[in-house]
């Protein structure tokens, strides 16, 4: 399959998914070779033959935005952000639940693939060095059940740890080639299979993270309209955290900005 077919055909079936192919530019590879797979083993011949089978069969178009799903991710995945967490933001939240008599911080994981955000979230809470006055409650989606397989699983390859600080990788235990992490340290996650552009998970949340997904391969109405809904989904005072190469399209009213990745719903 040649790299200006493949372009070709994102560029035309991407927006029928609510997708960019802005997106897609840098991991076109990845889906590249989806497709090829995708066209073998349906016995078609080439990305023209594919695209006659989705002008004819609905269904496959739910196989094909399976392929299009991107999931990049590993423990500790952008340093700052997780030191800003730990010394500042977290410590902030836990404060405010704690005035409205509450002890315990509601966190969802949105797009969360094979779960190494939500779980460095709970060693955060578990190990890490700044004291947490408040236990969590981590929501966990991905609209992928493969991956949530896994995430449930818990256990992964030793390159996925490789940014995690050293003395949080005693929370795991080597299992063959693998390294799972350890029961106890699991039980604040809830992972729940939902596709964020038909559902989200029941709201008042203190902290979400929505990080290189909406606002990197969604197309941009789709991205205003989920701007909202995430904002919605926050309690006054909560904070949305975004890729750290992300910003929302356009402003959200409820929402301030207080680094180019970081919002906060407006107390009022």
């Amino acid at each position: 399959m040649k790299d200006a077919d493949c372009i070709g055909f994102l560029q035309w079936a991407l927006p029928r998914l609510g997708l960019r192919w802005a997106g897609f530019r840098r991991v076109r590879s990845q889906v590249r070779k989806r497709l090829g797979r995708r066209i073998a083993a349906l016995g078609l011949k080439d990305l023209s033959d594919y695209r006659a089978l989705l002008e004819t069969d609905v269904a496959e178009w739910s196989q094909l935005n399976g392929l299009c799903r991107i999931s990049v991710s590993r423990f500790y995945r952008d340093q700052r952000v997780w030191s800003l967490l730990e010394c500042e933001l977290l410590p902030r939240l836990a404060a405010q639940a704690l005035a409205r008599g509450e002890d315990r911080l509601r966190i969802w994981s949105a797009g969360c693939a094979s779960g190494e955000e939500p779980y460095t979230l709970a060693l955060m809470f578990a190990l890490g060095g700044a004291p947490m006055s408040c236990e969590p409650e981590i929501v966990a989606t991905d609209a992928d059940p493969h991956l949530l397989g896994r995430a449930r699983r818990a256990c992964y390859p030793p390159t996925s740890l490789r940014e995690l600080p050293k003395t949080w990788r005693a929370a795991f235990e080597p299992s063959e080639d693998e390294l799972c992490l350890r029961q106890s340290y699991r039980t604040s996650v809830r992972f729940l299979e939902q596709d964020i552009r038909r559902a989200l998970p029941d709201g008042g949340f203190d902290l979400v993270l929505c990080r290189n997904l909406v606002f990197t391969y969604f197309e941009a109405s789709l991205q205003v309209a989920m701007a909202r809904r995430l904002a919605e989904a926050l309690l006054p005072g909560g904070l949305l955290v975004l890729g750290s190469h992300e910003s929302l399209p356009e402003p959200v009213p409820e929402l301030v900005q207080e680094r180019p990745w970081l919002y906060r719903r407006e107390l009022g």
